[in-house]
């Protein structure tokens, strides 16, 4: 019998969790041969929370299990990769909310605020060989040029639709950076938002690659494609935004 600790071990309160996404947010997983999704999310002052589903019309769900670290965790069964969920938060004034997680690694497009199911162990990497030569080399001891690009603005395809998408970009990007000489490039923030105006600075989930140019796994080619290519990959995080 697999106990759902065996795959989300309890994470420590101390503060000093820097992987704490490996815990928090929906993960696909199998227990006792039913698939289904583990979610857990930081509510400390929550008197109680529920995963809710599209498919229930965002009304009852499923109730976590508290903890006195203030995580509410809980498997899921029958939930799997891009099922939409929120939570539903009894808060401490006894007043009922509706949220997104803010540790959600997908999220429906606009108007629609619902958090996606992921999973991103179904994408290959090939960067080995990148990542090695990345540990042995000291940053500071080697020069290197950074390109900035807003994805959504740098070039405009020719079909009519409103951006390249997270592919298209790394193909695009490699022979431009190949011209020029640059050895990096840096992203404006690519973390969800629903504003396109904002250039990425109204972030609403950190942990989630906008859906505007592609799916997380087509993100992930992106840095795949260009540490192939022998550039390095920088994102513009911008928590002062949130």
């Amino acid at each position: 019998m697999t106990h759902i600790a065996e795959l989300f071990p309890r994470p420590a309160s101390d503060g000093q969790q820097s992987r704490i996404y490996e815990y928090l947010g929906a993960h696909p997983c199998e227990v006792d041969g039913t698939p289904g999704t583990w979610f857990a999310v930081w509510a400390p002052n929550a008197r109680e929370v529920h995963v809710l589903c599209d498919r229930s019309q965002w009304q009852g769900g499923l109730r976590l299990n508290s903890s006195d670290s203030g995580i509410w965790y809980g498997f899921v069964p029958h939930i799997g990769r891009g099922a939409p969920y929120k939570y539903g938060i009894l808060a401490a004034s006894g007043e009922w909310l509706v949220k997104a997680d803010p540790v959600g690694f997908a999220y429906e497009p606009p108007p629609h605020s619902a958090s996606l199911v992921w999973d991103f162990s179904a994408f290959e990497w090939h960067d080995a060989e990148w990542m090695r030569r990345r540990r042995e080399r000291d940053p500071l001891m080697r020069p290197f040029a950074i390109y900035e690009v807003h994805a959504a603005s740098w070039k405009r395809p020719h079909d009519g639709r409103e951006y390249h998408n997270y592919r298209e970009l790394a193909h695009l990007l490699v022979e431009y950076l190949r011209e020029t000489q640059f050895t990096h490039v840096e992203l404006l923030p690519i973390s969800e938002h629903p504003f396109g105006g904002s250039w990425g600075y109204q972030c609403t989930g950190y942990f989630a690659p906008t859906h505007r140019y592609g799916t997380p796994d087509d993100f992930q080619y992106f840095v795949d494609h260009l540490h192939c290519n022998g550039f390095g990959v920088i994102l513009d995080w911008v928590p002062a935004h949130f």
